[in-house]
């Protein structure tokens, strides 16, 4: 089933990736999808965003876990961990290699996930931690790695006046 988000976001899709109902598509568990039709390759690229209010705000942690709960179902290799961000917005990258199989096939998946701490503009005092991934096939990356470092560049707290 899909979720809502515990804090008011807003971003920009860039051209070419298309919204999608979660449960529609097979991603539950996330409050928005977008599909890169372009670049299937017996599987669509897709971003997705998810997030919840957590007492645990260790970024790292949270990275581990989701690590974790990949592997159940997959294996799974951490290629690259970054943290980064600003004081206002900090934030943790991390690459994971997923060996799984899809539709009875073998398949590799790159998957690029950003974890956000934020603040919700209107209550100051609730944070969440928003999680971002793009999640392609190797082949399909050079064309839309670009397009989903301008979406996580997009990411910002809603002002008070959205809905």
């Amino acid at each position: 089933m899909a979720t809502t988000l515990p804090v008011k976001i807003e971003f920009s899709l860039p051209e070419g990736w298309q919204p999608a109902p979660p449960d529609e598509v097979g991603a539950p568990g996330v409050a928005f999808i977008a599909l890169h039709p372009e670049s299937s390759d017996k599987f669509t690229a897709n971003i997705t965003i998810a997030g919840k209010i957590r007492d645990e705000i260790d970024l790292v942690r949270l990275a581990r876990e989701s690590f974790e709960r990949l592997s159940e179902g997959a294996t799974v290799v951490v290629a690259k961990q970054t943290q980064g961000g600003t004081p206002e917005l900090p934030a943790l990258t991390q690459t994971l290699r997923i060996h799984t199989t899809l539709r009875g096939y073998p398949v590799e998946l790159i998957q690029s996930q950003v974890y956000l701490l934020m603040q919700d503009a209107r209550d100051p005092s609730t944070h969440a931690v928003i999680e971002l991934a793009l999640t392609a096939k190797q082949s399909q990356l050079d064309q839309v790695a670009e397009d989903y470092e301008e979406f996580v560049k997009s990411i910002r707290p809603a002002g008070p006046g959205a809905a």
